[in-house]
């Protein structure tokens, strides 16, 4: 960790008085004209350190304790996903996209895919869109329950991130029936999903329903009768909705200032205008709102899953659409048709009329968005992906300037950044 002085200035900008030496920083007192040193520490924050939850670096200038600026520096961690992705047909985009925001890999795939749906005009079957909104909605409980226990091992609450693990654990399980993986899953598909959820993935699916909204319950309880976590949480660090909207943050961050956009709602995608659920809103915009605005995201998700395996359409998993669509797994045995389609979509992956396309989804940090530009062959020309993380990082600044370091460490953790999203 390094670390370099300057001296202090006023807001106006004019330096603190007292006597200099040649070199312009601050003298010490000698005791006769009480003058103070006063500097400012300019110290390296990150980038490798726990609380930065990931490999992101932060020029803070303190004086004291006070943060008086602060500069974030990324790309520690860039993988050069979306130049990769050019060179790729789209079949093979999809595992690469999902390893940006590496929490939200459902969103990452279902952001991309759309963009592709959308240029080949494809209709998505009802029951895979209903299956996909499952699946994300177990992504965002999921990717809050990270930031929910990381978030409070910030505050000194330890115990949480272990109760959080432990739930978090069960949606894994849940994945892996569906897809086989716990992570990373592909599961997504241009068209729909890869395959229809196995039996058995129906009871696990409520046993879980049943059990997350009491241990949500348990972890309100617990922070909220925590006076550590309460005070480090009420009245830090808040920014309005207005500056929210000029730095073109959203998601909880936006939401917990009051203002209620969400893409769910305002744009909706995947059939989720036949769900009924809230949009949790915050007053104030302090971290108690950020935190508050995020638990309280996880009981309508929850909501959502119900209503969406109540009422899981029959039907098709994924489009008919031989063009974009695999053939079924049964017939590449007793097909050769199917088995040579199936080689070639693998291989050579279908090509995309020209034009260019965004789609925005709501993920568990805001709007994500895939841009796809298409010249008519089977790999993108263009492929760039609008990561919430990469928008609400530039708040960060605006947060925490005049506050407490003790703060930057909790808004940093409410912050929610993940770092693969926004190096990618």
């Amino acid at each position: 960790m390094n670390a370099t002085r300057q001296p202090a200035v006023t807001e106006g900008g004019a330096r603190a008085p007292g006597p200099t030496l040649p070199d312009g920083q601050a003298a010490s007192s000698d005791g006769r004209d009480g003058a103070l040193r006063q500097e400012l520490l300019t110290l390296n924050f990150g980038p490798h350190h726990p609380a930065t939850h990931g490999v992101l670096r932060l020029l803070v200038t303190l004086e004291g304790e006070v943060v008086r600026d602060l500069k974030p520096v990324i790309g520690y961690v860039h993988t050069g996903i979306e130049k990769t992705a050019e060179d790729k047909s789209y079949w093979k985009v999809i595992p690469v996209v999902e390893r940006m925001d590496y929490l939200s890999y459902y969103f990452n795939a279902m952001a991309f895919c759309a963009a592709v749906e959308a240029l080949v005009e494809v209709e998505i079957p009802r029951r895979a869109q209903y299956l996909r909104v499952i699946h994300l909605e177990l992504n965002r409980i999921a990717s809050h329950l990270i930031w929910l226990g990381t978030g409070a091992l910030e505050l000194g609450a330890v115990s949480i991130f272990l109760y959080c693990l432990r739930e978090r654990e069960l949606i894994l399980d849940l994945f892996e029936m569906s897809s086989g993986q716990r992570m990373h899953t592909r599961y997504f598909q241009v068209g729909g999903v890869i395959e229809d959820i196995p039996s058995g993935f129906e009871r696990k699916l409520r046993e879980f329903l049943a059990v997350m909204p009491k241990r949500a319950d348990e972890y309100g309880a617990i922070l909220r009768s925590n006076e550590i976590v309460l005070q480090r949480l009420r009245g830090t660090c808040p920014l309005d909705a207005e500056t929210l909207l000029g730095l073109g943050v959203t998601g909880p961050l936006l939401r917990a200032a009051g203002n209620p956009w969400d893409l769910r709602k305002a744009a909706p995608y995947s059939s989720y205008e036949e769900f009924d659920f809230k949009i949790p809103v915050g007053s104030v915009g302090d971290n108690y709102d950020r935190f508050a605005v995020r638990l309280a995201e996880i009981y309508e998700s929850v909501r959502i899953i119900e209503q969406a395996i109540d009422g899981l359409p029959e039907g098709q998993f994924i489009t008919t659409d031989r063009k974009v669509a695999l053939p079924p797994r049964h017939e590449l045995a007793t097909s050769m048709e199917a088995l040579i389609h199936h080689f070639k979509l693998v291989t050579e992956g279908f090509r995309v009329p020209p034009g260019e396309v965004y789609e925005p989804i709501e993920s568990p940090r805001g709007e994500l968005g895939c841009y796809v530009r298409s010249d008519g062959s089977s790999k993108p020309a263009r492929v760039h992906m609008r990561d919430p993380s990469f928008v609400n990082l530039q708040a960060l600044a605006h947060m925490v300037k005049g506050s407490y370091i003790a703060d930057l460490i909790a808004t940093v953790a409410m912050l929610d950044p993940i770092l693969g999203g926004i190096d990618r």
